[in-house]
């Protein structure tokens, strides 16, 4: 069973400055919530009992988001207000799931990934993009299920229009599983609309191998000098190991961007 789960929040936010200028992109309220507290249920009801934040010393506010403690006895002694009290309850369980580790150069998301070497268990683990919100339904729990059931590693996909395939990571597919799981045979990274082999988008959930790590210390930096996941699922792919884009059922939300960030916040006020 898939138990833990890693969360890169390293990042700086650029798309969404000048709000992160100052503060933790993950911490920007939609509706009233913090956007890593919507990724943090989503792992609960998947049944995760270990979530493992990637931070930065820039990022130091996340850690005390979940570390003030202080703070919080201070204003329930003095107010009693029990908006406060069930905040504080919620930060507290969240706190017992959540272990730190540091990235302080940006290196790339398969450098983050490594990051949590020591730390990983089982054979396979969750990873999380805080920037990709799906709502409506639990796409880490179905995924998990697809797991179990074909015994592979999992990776969330979507149908985009042809025109914006340049934006993505695009699969490249091999057998037809099912109506919604599709074995991977490749991924393109960005690629033009002419090139690309599919319009199935990889979008910001999978479920890794344990033995990814042996890639990734030895990979190679691509573009821009960072070390890519991408690169590192490529390898797997091409030595038999078993990938499969999963199409799930819920409503994705781009938070990474400011059109985005406004949009998901109108689109979470509906439900």
């Amino acid at each position: 069973m898939i138990k833990q789960a890693i969360i890169p929040l390293a990042g700086l936010g650029t798309r969404l400055l000048p709000l992160t200028g100052v503060f933790a992109k993950e911490l920007l309220p939609i509706h009233g919530k913090p956007g890593i507290e919507y990724i943090l249920d989503e792992c609960i009801e998947a049944g995760i009992k270990e979530v493992i934040f990637i931070i930065s010393k820039k990022k130091e506010m996340i850690k005390k988001y979940f570390y003030n403690d202080k703070f919080y006895k201070k204003i329930i002694r003095e107010k009693r207000d029990s908006r406060v009290i069930r905040e504080y309850k919620k930060i507290l369980k969240y706190k017992k799931i959540i272990k730190f580790v540091y990235q302080n150069k940006p290196l790339g998301t398969g450098d983050a990934v490594l990051k949590t070497k020591k730390l990983i268990k089982g054979k396979f683990f969750l990873m999380l993009l805080p920037d990709d919100l799906i709502i409506k339904k639990n796409c880490s729990k179905s995924m998990i299920n697809i797991h179990n059931r074909y015994k592979s590693s999992v990776i969330a996909s979507m149908n985009v229009k042809r025109k914006t395939v340049s934006r993505w990571g695009i699969f490249k597919l091999s057998n037809k599983l099912d109506k919604k799981n599709y074995l991977i045979k490749d991924v393109v990274e960005k690629p033009t609309i002419i090139n690309a082999p599919s319009n199935k988008a990889v979008i910001g959930r999978y479920i890794l191998p344990k033995n990814i790590f042996s890639k990734l210390s030895k990979q190679i930096p691509g573009k821009g000098g960072e070390i890519h996941i991408t690169d590192a699922i490529q390898s797997l792919i091409y030595e038999g190991d078993k990938f499969v884009a999963h199409n799930f059922s819920g409503k994705y939300l781009d938070c990474g961007s400011m059109n985005g960030y406004i949009k998901s916040n109108l689109e979470i006020a509906k439900l």
